[in-house]
């Protein structure tokens, strides 16, 4: 996709092709700069491809810093006030990119993602960015100042420029070739980390938590789903293995979280390389009956229909299997669940129904990195200037992106990241 300049010097050398890289690059471009975008894939932008289905989740009408993680969740603000959603959505409207909401504010494309590709890689083109690919970094040294500068070794030879922007992501989805590549180049300058973890990634369970939601894989349900204190109203789809589905999703973010809130020094930031406290006997509580409020439903249905069964009324309002299943669960001994409602004490039907909205499962752990959509962690935002997304003590190196610890909800915050710094590095390159 591009060809290396014979002198190999550049103004801004972009390590990774993604949503962050090429926007970084094409603002750079913009604005003067001789840019080029080095990327180890054989194409660019191979997560925004396969993003919200094909079509690009490519941002969020809802988007605010608290809808951010990170160790200090004030960093992200800048950069999101100054490249706001509306600026992007105006970009891709004068595209004349077809968009549309879907839910809770995310915004997807009408027919590919690959047109929000198109769109980078046409703006990147028009100001002669180079994207050079298939070109796996070696190694990156800086030469002693005063000149200062980064040297960039590739299989087919060294691109050199005074300003060198990280732009590699994480490791989530490893077969789309992410790698923890931006970690070690960052502990190789000496930026501190915090310990990165998958994110927006599905839960495993406990063999006897497993044993009820295996038989019931394929099957979504409404439901609000707690974890650390953050609640979330979105489908819950049961798998083979554990939970899934968007509330799980948005949940695993903040499973094992308690560290970047309880352990925060003042001001938000906490610097810390060590891993997150073992978390895993910390439960998920799922609220299954999120539009029930009468603590004496179930009583109700009693005195309304005495001779229905348990698993008929709760099949109102939950999926047959699930509601089979639950009724099996719930019920006092062998066969009671076959009882009708009039046989069962009131107190024993509200119990039911308090279980039902305050569900609790406590997760063996997580799909890992493979099934993760985001990373949370990464470079610590106390090593980088918020406006600018340069390492405060290695002038001219920028780090942006998911190889930062800010990590959006599910539902296009973490592509609003990409652009917000992207252009914030594009813009003091």
């Amino acid at each position: 996709m591009g060809v290396q300049g014979s002198s190999g010097r550049y103004d801004v050398l972009v390590l990774g092709g993604g949503a962050a890289g090429l926007m970084c690059a094409r603002v750079a471009g913009q604005r003067g700069r001789r840019v080029a975008v080095v990327e180890h894939m054989p194409e660019v932008g191979k997560k925004i491809l396969i993003s919200g289905g094909g079509r690009c989740n490519f941002t969020n009408l809802e988007v605010a810093p608290d809808r951010f993680l990170s160790a200090n969740p004030h960093f992200a603000k800048s950069a999101l006030k100054r490249y706001t959603q509306w600026d992007f959505i105006s970009l891709v409207s004068d595209y004349g990119i077809a968009w549309h909401e879907k839910t809770l504010g995310q915004l997807f494309c009408d027919q590919s993602a690959q047109q929000i590709v198109d769109l980078l890689l046409r703006d990147c083109a028009e100001v002669g960015v180079e994207i050079l690919t298939s070109a796996p970094v070696r190694d990156v040294t800086r030469a002693p100042e005063p000149n200062g500068g980064f040297a960039v070794r590739t299989e087919s030879g060294t691109l050199r420029a005074p300003s060198l922007v990280v732009a590699t992501g994480g490791p989530s989805i490893p077969k789309l070739g992410a790698t923890a590549f931006a970690y070690d180049l960052a502990r190789d300058f000496g930026l501190p980390l915090i310990e990165p973890r998958p994110a927006l990634v599905p839960l495993t369970l406990q063999p006897a938590d497993k044993a009820l939601a295996a038989p019931l894989s394929g099957l979504a349900v409404d439901s609000a789903v707690t974890a650390n204190g953050t609640t979330f109203r979105e489908a819950t789809l049961f798998t083979h293995r554990g939970v899934s589905g968007p509330a799980v999703l948005q949940a695993s973010s903040y499973w094992q979280a308690a560290d970047l809130h309880a352990g925060a020094h003042a001001g938000g930031r906490k610097r810390a390389a060590a891993a997150p406290a073992d978390l895993r006997g910390l439960p998920v509580r799922f609220d299954l009956l999120p539009e029930v409020s009468d603590p004496d439903w179930l009583v109700a249905a009693k005195a309304a229909r005495p001779r229905q069964q348990l698993q008929t009324v709760l099949g109102e309002v939950l999926p047959q299997r699930l509601a089979q299943r639950l009724a099996a669960q719930l019920a006092d001994g062998a066969g009671a669940d076959d009882r009708p409602l009039a046989e069962w004490p009131d107190r024993a039907l509200r119990r039911i129904v308090q279980q039902l909205k305050d569900w609790q499962l406590v997760p063996a752990g997580t799909e890992g990195f493979a099934k993760a959509e985001v990373t949370v962690g990464g470079v610590d935002t106390a090593a980088l200037d918020s406006r600018t997304m340069q390492a405060r003590d290695v002038p001219g190196l920028y780090v942006i992106g998911e190889a930062v610890d800010v990590t959006g909800w599910l539902g296009g915050y973490n592509f609003q990241w990409a652009w917000s710094s992207g252009w914030a590095a594009g813009q003091a390159v």
